[in-house]
């Protein structure tokens, strides 16, 4: 290693060349912390470890996630890795794709390369119409798991969740403050248990905040496919029943409803406010930049770690479902009402 790149290893990791060195060459009169700072500092700077410093993995960990089009899975997967990584695990990403590997054929998959536990995102533990029992057959087989959004009281694992009711109460609040009267919600298929909370949490914000019966709260719903077209489509059905503003399942969708939106030469917040939902990666520059409610991803991907560690030590965490509060984040796609 070049005194050069030394350097800017000290520089990065705030302490001297000689210490450094020291843990480069490992030696001791360095504290843990020390160490993993310059070793953080080694992967900052995309330099590989010298050989004898790599950890030998604690065992590998399998996430499954849904495809990762939707930036908020590469979201959640990277948090999950990193803490993975941080005690010492090897993260085995799978993804399901349409057409692909379906969950089952992954689950096997991982447990013949003898995994010690799996993170599940989105999966089939949401999906209401799907047979859970799958799941007691991991528990038989002693394979540690967690699952990430979505719930049932049919599976003994921990869960962690955001809280999708509050995230449809804040944003209904937010847009009637804003004079809008005519809200609707565009979301994915009623089967999967975080869609369920959603349209509950709506409809009753609906009911409380605007005084509509529930007949008419239902009718601002509408269920179409967790995607631009999806959002796009319920948009345009939505604009039809003269909302005025439109809360999205995801921020996918909601890019959809603004494309929706402008084909009809409306603008947007001018015309038609539309809010999203999980402030997923880089959704804050877009044009205009959307207003959302945000996911505590590292919060809900450090629980759902430290939950399974617990389960793979032998101390089971908690069966119960950890809930998070999601976060309202107001941005440019949201303004006062102008009632067509």
């Amino acid at each position: 290693m070049t005194t050069a790149r030394l350097s800017d290893i000290a520089a990065q990791a705030g302490v001297s060349e000689a210490t450094v060195s020291r843990v480069l060459n490992g030696k001791a009169g360095v504290s843990a912390t020390t160490r993993q700072t310059v070793l953080a500092a080694l992967d900052v700077l995309g330099y590989e470890r010298p050989t004898r410093l790599r950890q030998r993995s604690a065992g590998l960990i399998g996430l499954i996630t849904p495809e990762l089009s939707n930036p908020i899975f590469p979201a959640l997967a990277q948090v999950i890795e990193q803490v993975l990584s941080r005690h010492g695990y090897t993260p085995v990403l799978c993804t399901q794709t349409p057409g692909g590997s379906t969950e089952d054929e992954l689950v096997e998959m991982l447990v013949d390369r003898q995994v010690a536990g799996i993170v599940f995102v989105s999966g089939l533990h949401a999906d209401t119409t799907a047979d859970h029992d799958r799941y007691a057959k991991l528990t038989g087989r002693q394979v540690p798991f967690v699952l990430i959004n979505g719930y049932s009281e049919r599976i003994a694992a921990p869960f962690v969740s955001p809280d999708d009711r509050a995230a449809m109460w804040m944003a209904v609040q937010h847009l009637a403050e804003l004079g809008h009267e005519r809200i609707g919600l565009a979301v994915g298929q009623r089967r999967y248990v975080p869609v369920q909370r959603k349209i509950e949490g709506f409809t009753a914000a609906i009911r409380a905040v605007l005084g509509r019966t529930e007949a008419e709260a239902e009718e601002l719903v509408h269920s179409t496919l967790f995607s631009v077209e999806g959002g796009h489509s319920a948009a345009g059905v939505l604009l039809d029943r003269g909302c005025t503003a439109i809360v999205c399942g995801s921020d996918m969708m909601a890019l959809g409803a603004i494309r929706a939106v402008r084909q009809r030469g409306l603008s947007v917040p001018g015309d038609v406010s539309v809010v999203g939902f999980d402030d997923s990666p880089l959704i804050a520059f877009t044009e205009p930049p959307l207003t959302t409610i945000r996911q505590p991803v590292e919060a809900m991907a450090t629980t759902a770690v430290d939950a399974l560690l617990e389960e793979i030590s032998g101390e089971p965490a908690q069966r119960a479902e950890f809930m998070f509060q999601p976060e309202l984040v107001m941005r440019g796609s949201t303004g006062a009402a102008h009632h067509r």
